[in-house]
């Protein structure tokens, strides 16, 4: 939603090509450790960041919205008041029980979605 909302506002280019190192990698990233050597663009992140969840699409499309601040405030910016990115993958997988961190609720993630 938020990548989609820059490519929208003009903001940012699903064509465009985004360059990446070894040490971007994280655990399971099936799309994007196939691609060290040519990168990957906007669009084709998006489409390994959802249908593949691959954790490092996610993280190079998250830098580009300015992190888990940034993507926490563009949820604010369209009224989701709940939801919340902390970490970056892997480290959000982590569940700890009383823990608000990369947390959201089932009317939150629907009120959102809805939205975009």
């Amino acid at each position: 939603g938020a990548m989609l909302a820059r490519v929208d506002a003009g903001d940012e280019q699903l064509e465009r090509k985004i360059h990446y190192r070894q040490q971007d990698l994280v655990d399971y990233s099936p799309v994007s450790e196939k691609h060290l050597a040519d990168g990957m663009t906007v669009g084709e992140l998006c489409a390994a960041a959802i249908t593949m969840s691959d954790n490092s699409a996610a993280n190079l499309l998250l830098a580009t919205v300015g992190g888990p601040a940034g993507l926490t405030a563009f949820l604010r910016q369209i009224g989701d008041n709940v939801t919340r990115l902390d970490r970056w993958e892997t480290e959000l997988n982590e569940a700890l029980p009383g823990d608000a961190r990369d947390t959201t609720t089932p009317a939150s993630m629907a009120a959102t979605l809805r939205k975009l």
